[in-house]
């Protein structure tokens, strides 16, 4: 598990929001949004990435711009990493899956082979067990990646964690546009409206800052 701090709960601006959203039955907050993906898919195919590693990494770094993405609810209080790793499913021969967990802090160019040689291990451990402490300090990760969908509705558990769900699907066109649908799943104690906001302004940054944009 990675470096966390405690918040000062008797400081924290959003005490009595945690409180109550802390003991409603289901707790999450969640959208889906058609991001922009016209030039990433464009660099994807001129380039021939890999498309889920190449989201991934976007993704997973505009998820770890926002700080409130990077908290999580422990012993009734509230922690924060200073980075989050993904954890994503990966398909097994036998139609089910398994998880893999993915650092974001390299250059894309790193991430590419790192990220298919930890998939590859993955792949032959072949669980989906995690210890408790090991999935604090990540976002899960999924795709949809054989339909285009305006809304998912994701399975929590019970009592309620308290990790991002970050999941796309099929990108569509509209127009001479590429649309690729991201929902985002989080816990309201800890996330508003706002921090989402913040995480498709980030992800729209850093799909600009990998094509070049600036």
């Amino acid at each position: 598990m990675g470096n966390y701090k405690y918040l000062n709960m008797e400081t924290y601006e959003r005490k009595a929001h945690f409180e109550y959203f802390s003991g409603l039955a289901y707790p999450y907050v969640g959208v889906t949004v058609h991001v922009d993906f016209t030039d990433l898919l464009r660099k994807i195919k001129k380039e021939k990435l890999p498309f889920f590693f190449t989201v991934c990494y976007c993704v997973s770094r505009a998820a770890n711009a926002v700080p409130e993405f990077r908290q999580r609810i422990r012993d009734g209080k509230i922690i924060e990493f200073d980075r989050c790793r993904t954890s994503h499913t990966v398909a097994l021969e036998n139609g089910t899956f398994c998880y893999c967990a993915l650092s974001d802090g390299m250059p894309f160019s790193e991430y590419l082979s790192y990220a298919a040689e930890r998939q590859e291990a993955a792949k032959m451990e072949g669980t989906i067990e995690e210890t408790e402490g090991d999935a604090y300090d990540k976002f899960f990760i999924s795709t949809v990646p054989w339909i285009s969908y305006t809304s998912l509705i994701q399975p929590t558990p019970v009592p309620a964690d308290s990790n991002p769900r970050i999941t796309w699907g099929k990108y569509f066109l509209q127009g001479e546009r590429a649309l690729l649908p991201v929902s985002v799943l989080c816990h309201h104690a800890l996330v508003d409206g706002r921090h989402i906001a913040d995480f498709y302004q980030s992800l729209d940054k850093e799909i600009a800052c990998l094509c070049g944009v600036f």
